[in-house]
């Protein structure tokens, strides 16, 4: 890990923009990146996002688009706008939608990464057996990684679990970021594919993302040191 390209994500997992900008401020962008998800950004919006990007922070906006390829394309967009460094969809919404979303954030140096989720790690093969997917959560991964590289993607979101697999079958440089991202003396929460990071990234995952780890601390940005720390060990 380098100060230029920190692969831990921070997830900012916050009812309000007040909360999450005190814990930012406790936090430095050289040791991490920011994840804005679907519940911080309803109740704080577009400001909270451009507020953190100005601050110097590379922002990893999780709203997971899933809809009509036109409808998600002008998300993407829209999301661009924002500075972000990194914006998802959801593979489940098929090769068109992928492929819309990707042609919408052009070719240029500044655009933001564009990532697919695969199988939700709250999610097991019980789970997807319930919608209707006669797979296990590894065979899912593979078959949506394949289908987001072949869209053009820069890769997915996906368990720790299912990283060696899909580093194998992709591309080298084929991102996989992996939340559910756990230090060894922590619970798994609400999570049920959950690693260590120092497993994650001896896996082949790109980036971690942490979020009650660090976000609860009593000092988050020594929390977030002793992760580094536990992953050199």
């Amino acid at each position: 890990m380098s100060a230029t390209d920190p692969r831990i994500i921070v997830a900012l997992d916050f009812p309000e923009a007040g909360t999450a900008l005190a814990l930012a401020r406790r936090l430095t962008p050289e040791l991490c990146r920011l994840k804005v998800g679907k519940e911080l950004f309803t109740a704080a919006g577009p400001a909270l996002v451009e507020t953190l990007v100005r601050s110097g922070f590379a922002i990893f906006l999780d709203l997971k688009f899933h809809d009509i390829p036109n409808t998600v394309a002008q998300a993407c967009r829209s999301a661009a706008g924002l500075g972000v460094w990194m914006v998802n969809v959801h593979a489940l919404g098929g090769r068109v939608m992928l492929a819309a979303a990707r042609e919408s954030l052009g070719n240029t140096p500044d655009r933001p990464l564009l990532t697919a989720v695969t199988v939700l790690t709250s999610m097991g093969a019980q789970d997807l057996a319930e919608v209707g997917i006669d797979q296990t959560p590894e065979q899912a991964a593979s078959r949506l990684a394949a289908l987001s590289e072949s869209c053009g993607l820069d890769g997915v979101v996906c368990s720790a679990l299912e990283a060696p697999r899909l580093r194998k079958e992709r591309r080298p440089g084929f991102l996989l970021v992996t939340p559910g991202i756990r230090p060894a003396a922590e619970a798994a929460q609400d999570q049920k594919r959950v690693a260590t990071p120092k497993l994650a990234l001896a896996s082949g995952v790109s980036y971690l993302v942490i979020g009650r780890p660090v976000t609860r601390a009593p000092d988050p940005l020594a929390a977030l040191r002793d992760i580094y720390q536990e992953i050199a060990a």
